[in-house]
């Protein structure tokens, strides 16, 4: 005999998973458990002629050969287990340190076990009523919360979306989900709302709540979810007396409340957001030992809450590694040289290999005001303020507040060194943006949907690899910006805290590719393209794809930071952390950042306000002298602000105007690739105009023109078919920026465009383009009037792209009809007669072969000849005179 077991007071998804685990095992008994829960039991009643399950009396007596149990890992005693019962085990809470090691485990992190069980029910292809089907469907809802709790995963929604494919009943199970309480449990919730006393956790708030029940027979969870909805406490822990032993039934809002580990503290289980456990007491439980016992338990929970409560936040999640550190003996102008290279605001001092103090920007800046001769040692702060990795952001704030030290070093409590520093501003950006990120599974979930299958497997690879090797690896910047936007890209670059270098050449040691890497900026290519069946064949078995689907290169980066030797020039860099990694970027949007390995998949990072400033859609630079380092970032200001309609702030924006001048330091191709960048944009004409309003482009070069006319070409352009349909979406950008380029510049004179093209290093092809474009432009208004074979003797000498630029860009009227004549029928004519005919009339090639072929196209054009008759007649005219 072959039995399916769950555990007691089973809820929805146990009785979900226990009828599921049955469809796939016909053969097997589902035994339904003793204590059931009452929306399940009531839900049961009414249905359970379709789900076929058996109760402990309708087992025969036979030999129990194997066990199946789903959502628990404890078996009970039953008659007929012997050691050689085989014992299986399927369930979504974390795997308990008392599991025979002999069983069958099969322990994986869903939001439900029905998850799990769904799975394999459709792999298998078994059809599924609406009754079973909405059975299984409240599994999963009741232990999701409707797939809202953290603990969801996309496997938990992708097998509800199967479900309500196969028929379950939306409006069955939203009956079944909630039920009012029973005059029983209300009066239970009554009485745990009288005895309620509230703990401070690290932070958080957690209820204690006790009662009574003696008297009372119903299930409690349901009493503890409405108590649970009804406060919304961070943790609730409901302590129950009943005539079994003391009920415990604990529930949490977030995952830094761990209720699993509370209840298997007292012989129980679960998981992080919902468990339970019976501790029973030695003699059966009278009224008048209600109140002793009670006493016991609850202040063993109390004691224990620390054991199951992590802060919300540690100082290793805000701290910035590996710190700069200065000697006491380090003179005033070197320490002056080190904050303006990196731009930080203190230093920790060191003596003799221990912190003695921190030395500040303010303290430097006043000894060099008064020219004193002085040392680290005499200008810092003395003492040794300090934190450690793990010590919660609230003890963080206190010593800020009680030291007055706004950078606080970070000591690795075993060896003593300084391994770390948090700043004040680091710490303001947690208790202000940190609650407000998004969570990291529904980041991971976004991940998912912006990927195709190649690059999310390639991905997830990555991130395996880093795992195993201990880096730390993130996808950052405009990746990051456009996934949350809703507009992902299909691009990525990872970036690595460690060595890129080596970690590409482990992925082709072990995958295959080739390598290309560069020393200077610790920056390494993976090349794919040349091997991609190889690699798609050494990926592991659960992450298969399709090898053409695999991008053909990836770029892996080296954390690091910059500093500029003087405004405008290139930056030198040094490997550093992510964070200050991120320090170096333009604008905050673009400094978050993915990590990808281990537990961390899909958490977010946000240590300079990026978050806060893309939803108030705001392009705000990291510090005051971000033009200075780099003057081509008030292009991409523009670029940014006009492309996701968000406004510049007006710190950034006074800034920007106070650096227009270092624009004339910035090299023309430099320049000329940012242009490239705005002129690829669909949105270019508005980001040239409010280049030209803050004064930009006349900083850049007075010659560049914005006006009336040289706006309305540029509009007519982005809003043609062209761009539409055309050029760029078919990956013509070079062409398509030959065009842009062309109507820009076509109002310049010879002499300014001359100056403009030689500061910007425009190609001579393109300048001719240029050129060609304004002399036709400048022409067309004269043709209109004039004959066919006039129009075509001005623009048989236009190159085509000439043609093909103006052509996107005249509105209707005069000019575009005898462009499009001339482009539609004009420049197709030709005579009947060839080089080879007037041969074989007897005339010797020479120049007036031209004259007369011309003579003849001209004719045909302007109507003079209409028949091949007419033809023959003009060229025996113009033979005889000429």
């Amino acid at each position: 005999m072959k039995l399916i077991l769950t555990h007691e007071q089973a809820d929805l998804d146990a009785i979900a998973s226990l009828m599921g685990a049955r469809l796939l095992d016909g053969q097997a008994f589902a035994l339904l458990p003793r204590q059931i829960n009452r929306n399940a039991a009531t839900f049961l009643q009414r249905y359970s002629a379709d789900l076929n399950l058996s109760s402990i009396r309708d087992l025969p007596t036979e030999r129990i050969e194997a066990i199946t149990l789903v959502d628990t890992q404890s078996l009970v005693t039953l008659r007929g287990v012997t050691p050689n019962t085989a014992v299986r085990v399927i369930d979504h809470h974390p795997r308990h340190t008392r599991v025979n090691s002999a069983w069958q485990t099969e322990i994986q992190p869903t939001g439900a076990c029905t998850t799990l069980i769904v799975e394999k029910l459709r792999q298998e292809k078994l059809p599924l009523s609406v009754n079973q089907a909405t059975l299984l469907l409240l599994g999963i809802y009741e232990d999701t919360g409707s797939l809202i709790y953290t603990s969801t995963t996309p496997r938990d929604v992708y097998a509800a979306a199967y479900l309500l494919e196969q028929g379950a009943d939306l409006s069955l199970a939203s009956h079944y989900l909630n039920p009012p309480l029973s005059n029983a449990q209300q009066l239970l919730f009554d009485r745990l709302l009288k005895d309620m006393t509230t703990y401070d956790v690290e932070g958080h708030q957690i209820i204690l709540a006790k009662a009574n029940a003696l008297d009372l027979s119903d299930e409690i969870s349901s009493v503890a979810h409405k108590l649970r909805e009804f406060l919304n406490p961070d943790g609730l822990i409901v302590l129950v007396s009943t005539r079994q032993g003391v009920r415990l039934v604990a529930r949490s809002t977030t995952n830094d409340v761990d209720m699993g580990k509370l209840a298997e503290h007292f012989g129980g289980g679960g998981h992080k957001r919902a468990a339970s456990a019976l501790i029973r007491a030695e003699s059966k439980a009278t009224q008048d030992d209600v109140p002793q016992h009670w006493r016991s338990i609850a202040q063993q929970v109390v004691a224990y809450l620390p054991q199951i409560v992590s802060p919300a936040l540690r100082v290793r999640q805000i701290m910035s590694q590996k710190p700069l550190l200065i000697d006491a003996q380090t003179s005033v102008e070197t320490a002056a040289e080190l904050m303006r290279r990196y731009g930080f605001e203190g230093y920790p001092v060191m003596e003799d290999g221990k912190l003695v103090g921190l030395l500040t920007r303010r303290n430097v800046d006043r000894a060099l005001q008064h020219k004193l001769p002085a040392t680290a040692g005499s200008l810092m702060d003395a003492g040794s303020v300090c934190v450690t990795p793990e010590d919660p952001v609230n003890r963080l704030q206190a010593l800020m507040a009680s030291s007055g030290w706004g950078q606080v070093p970070v000591i690795d409590p075993e060896s003593g060194d300084v391994i770390g520093i948090v700043t004040r501003t680091d710490l303001l950006g947690s208790l202000f943006t940190g609650s407000q990120l998004p969570r990291q599974k529904e980041v991971a979930v976004l991940l998912q949907e912006a990927l195709p299958a190649g690059r999310q497997a390639l991905l997830q690879l990555v991130a395996a690899e880093a795992t195993q090797t201990g880096i730390q690896a993130y996808i950052v910047g405009g990746f990051v910006r456009d996934l949350l936007l809703g507009h992902p890209s299909q691009d990525f670059d990872i970036v690595v805290e460690g060595d890129a270098i080596r970690f590409v050449h482990h992925l082709v040691e072990r995958y295959g590719g080739r390598a290309v890497t560069h020393s200077r900026f610790g920056t390494a290519k993976w090349i794919l393209s040349e091997d991609k069946e190889k690699i798609a064949a050494a990926f592991p078995a659960e992450r298969q794809v399709d090898p053409a689907e695999l991008p053909d290169h990836l770029d892996l980066i080296t954390a690091r930071t910059e500093f500029y030797e003087k405004p405008a020039a290139l930056p030198t860099v040094e490997q550093s952390s992510i964070k200050m990694d991120l320090h170096r970027r333009d604008f905050t949007i673009n400094t978050l950042a993915l990590r990808l390995d281990g537990s961390y998949y899909g958490k977010l990072f946000d240590f300079w306000g990026g978050f806060a400033d893309l939803k108030e859609n705001r392009i705000r630079v990291l510090h005051a002298l971000s033009f200075v380092d780099d003057a081509t970032r008030m292009l991409r200001a523009v670029r940014f602000a006009v492309r996701f309609g968000f406004t510049i702030e007006p710190r950034t924006l006074s800034l920007l105007k106070a650096s227009l001048p270092l624009l004339s330091e910035i090299s023309g191709t430099r320049l000329r690739h940012e242009f490239d960048l705005i002129l690829s944009e669909p949105k270019a004409p508005a980001m040239l105009a409010m280049l030209a309003e803050l004064g930009i482009l006349g900083a850049v070069d007075a010659h560049l023109p914005w006006d009336e006319p040289t706006a309305g070409r540029l509009t007519t352009l982005y809003e043609s078919t062209l761009l539409r349909g055309g050029l760029l979406e078919n990956g013509e950008k070079e062409r398509w920026l030959e065009i842009a380029w062309t109507v820009w510049l076509q109002g310049l004179t010879p002499q300014e465009l001359a100056q403009v093209s030689a500061h910007l290093r425009l190609n001579t092809s393109l300048v001719k383009l240029i050129e060609g474009t304004s002399l036709v432009r400048k022409q067309l208004p004269h043709l209109s009037a004039a004959k066919p074979s006039e129009v075509a003797a001005v623009l048989d000498a236009a190159q085509p792209e000439v043609l093909e630029t103006l052509s996107q860009t005249i509105p209707s009227g005069p000019e575009r009809e005898v462009l499009e004549k001339y482009r539609n029928v004009y420049q197709w004519v030709k005579p009947e007669t060839n080089g080879d005919a007037l041969r074989a009339l007897g005339l010797a090639p020479s120049p007036r072969f031209k004259q007369i072929l011309s003579r003849l196209r001209e004719a045909w054009l302007d109507g003079e000849i209409r028949t091949s008759a007419e033809e023959q007649a003009l060229l025996r005219q113009l033979i005889a005179t000429q």
